[in-house]
């Protein structure tokens, strides 16, 4: 079963365009979304939590659709946006009484905890808080009440390495039950090291990868050589080629032909998150068509 599902979507505002943007969010998981600034993260987001309408396609949760079950979906999500869309003359008090009514599990005792693991004074205005303090608050206000899915747009940025930390723990936390779900736009890319367990990768307004992060890694991994081992079919074979006077590095699916080439005179690895996605950017072969490691360049 999966948590949220896009369909053929497609989104088109003055030049920027989402053509036919299909991928799962697998339930009991924690999904990374990741892509360059500019790609379409936020605005795919957006069209998730049904703050703007696709020109087509379908987009479901928990296999309902949000135009149909919209106030039954958003009680079930913990929604961390990239700003704290609040009015900054109110207290976290006041935010609390507006918002608590919207959500049928709202826990007061949860969200004092997280107001004081968080340090976040229950009766300042939201004015007197910095970007971090805000974010922090939006991430207290998503985590107390009971959530089954936690969409979460850069939700440690402007956040310490400590309190960073602080965060993705609580969402391994949360994760103990196994029905919950967290689909989590970054870019900062370690955080995802830590917490991911599934990855959808958007370039040029295209999903290229939307797998199992393990079934990822093992299909991608770095080759290492001699350039002078490296010929035009080897550089066919790979995704992403890098040449100096010291040799060469690819990205590559087919990391076996160049062990069975050249045996130990290759060092062969797996690809962490950041490189796997540095070297896609970089790259120039086509990689949204692959089955089984096997792709079309």
């Amino acid at each position: 079963m999966n948590a949220i599902e896009l369909n053929a979507v497609s989104y088109q505002h003055k030049e920027f365009k989402l053509s036919d943007v299909s991928f799962q969010v697998p339930q009991g998981f924690v999904t990374g979304f990741i892509g360059a600034n500019g790609v379409g993260k936020t605005t795919i987001i957006r069209l998730i939590m049904d703050l703007i309408e696709p020109d087509k396609g379908e987009i479901h949760l928990f296999n309902k659709s949000m135009n149909e079950h919209a106030v039954e979906i958003k009680d079930r999500i913990g929604f961390v946006y990239s700003e704290l869309y609040l009015n900054e003359k109110w207290t976290v008090k006041k935010i609390e009484s507006y918002i608590a009514p919207f959500y049928s599990q709202w826990n007061h005792n949860r969200f004092l905890f997280y107001l004081d693991k968080f340090g976040l004074a229950f009766n300042k205005k939201i004015k007197t808080f910095s970007t971090g303090m805000k974010m922090k608050l939006s991430i207290a206000i998503a985590f107390s009440h009971h959530a089954e899915l936690f969409i979460l747009d850069e939700p440690t940025s402007g956040l310490d390495p400590i309190v960073r930390n602080e965060v993705l723990d609580i969402i391994q936390a949360e994760l103990i039950d196994e029905g919950k779900s967290v689909f989590i736009s970054t870019h900062i890319i370690s955080d995802l090291e830590k917490i991911a367990d599934y990855l959808v990768y958007i370039k040029d307004g295209k999903i290229i990868l939307d797998q199992f992060l393990d079934n990822i890694l093992n299909q991608y991994q770095i080759v290492k050589g001699d350039v002078s081992q490296l010929d035009d079919e080897l550089k066919s074979l790979s995704y992403y080629v890098e040449m100096n006077k010291t040799g060469y590095t690819v990205l590559t699916t087919h990391a076996k032909v160049f062990k069975e080439l050249f045996g130990n005179e290759v060092a062969i690895t797996k690809p962490t998150i950041e490189e796997l996605m540095v070297y896609l950017e970089k790259g120039h072969h086509d990689v949204s068509q692959h089955v089984d490691g096997e792709v079309s360049t």
